[in-house]
């Protein structure tokens, strides 16, 4: 193990002070806490990992621009899409045990954005939000595991449209509501990491 460990590292050292080293050291830097463990304990694909991550937020630009699906990214089913494409691509590129693990990374250091009153694209993270994430993480580890590279973007937009994701519950203007359809009112959810939000299918 500590030999792993000692190998990993210098991999790592390697890849922050080789070719792109300042983007590189960078974007390492711009990680949270477990998301950078995971790099150092997959040093092997974390390029590559970041390689997906980026285009899963170019291909989610991508859905929104052609109104494949609804929504500008929080909570909403452009939200489940980048998640669940992300872990698609992560599955068939670098195997469903390192994707799943590093959704989890993310999601805690979520947490860590939350206690540190840090905004993830825009809004403060909040429980309703991790369990979406990981929710759709599943989906798309199961994607990645039967799907071909080039129909996935497509497959997931068609696996949200059928309500297999979960989004946030909201109304026509937006507003958050809870499971029983009533909105939830904006002082109850500022700076909260439990709400009232409901989790509901993708449709």
């Amino acid at each position: 193990m500590k030999f792993k460990l000692i190998l990993n590292t210098l991999f790592l050292v390697s890849f922050l002070t080789g070719y792109g080293q300042d983007s590189n050291f960078k974007k390492f830097k711009k990680l949270s806490g477990p998301e950078k463990c995971w790099v150092i304990w997959h040093p092997f694909v974390a390029k590559k990992a970041l390689k997906i991550s980026e285009l899963a937020r170019i291909t989610t630009e991508q859905v929104k621009t052609e109104k494949q699906l609804n929504g500008v990214g929080n909570g909403d089913q452009a939200d489940a899409f980048r998640h669940t494409f992300w872990m698609a691509k992560l599955t068939q590129e670098i195997g469903w045990r390192r994707a799943k693990k590093l959704g989890i990374a993310h999601e805690k250091g979520n947490y860590k954005d939350y206690k540190k009153h840090q905004l993830e694209d825009g809004a403060l993270p909040d429980k309703a939000s991790s369990d979406m994430d990981l929710y759709n993480n599943n989906v798309g580890i199961e994607i990645g595991k039967k799907s071909v590279e080039f129909e996935l973007k497509n497959i997931v937009v068609e696996i949200i449209l059928q309500g297999k994701c979960k989004i946030i519950k909201t109304d026509t203007h937006g507003n958050f509501l809870d499971c029983e359809g009533n909105t939830i009112p904006k002082e109850n959810l500022k700076g909260k990491w439990e709400n009232d939000k409901c989790l509901v299918e993708s449709f």
